[in-house]
């Protein structure tokens, strides 16, 4: 228990420290970018670290399939959300240990409320 509370007193005087680098972290979300292709790179989206879509890209191709299209660009989508979602985790695996610091039971999983 006391191990506990010491975890606790080291976390709040961390506090300052974690603010200020929650955000610098904050700003490189928008720094992070990586991009998914469907159908053999037929559609490539980027997204960002905020997991906003900055990019979308469509090779002539893929235009006269309106029903391939839409899967496509539903794939590239979802591959591009799901690299920038490992890359945020391993920002915040980075940031935490930089701080030196981690709650008992380690950090809840942020990634989700990341660009809400």
């Amino acid at each position: 228990m006391f191990k506990e509370i010491g975890a606790l007193a080291s976390m709040l005087k961390a506090l300052p420290k974690m603010k200020e680098e929650m955000e610098k972290m904050q700003a490189r979300l928008g720094e992070i970018q990586v991009e998914g292709d469907a159908g053999a790179g037929m559609v490539k989206v980027r997204v960002n670290g905020r997991m906003e879509v900055v990019a979308c890209d469509i090779s002539d191709e893929a235009l006269g399939d309106r029903e391939l299209l839409e899967e496509l660009v539903r794939m590239a989508t979802n591959a591009a959300l799901d690299r920038a979602r490992q890359e945020v985790a391993e920002a915040s695996g980075k940031l935490v240990g930089e701080l030196g610091i981690a709650p008992p039971g380690g950090l809840p999983d942020l990634s989700g409320l990341m660009g809400s």
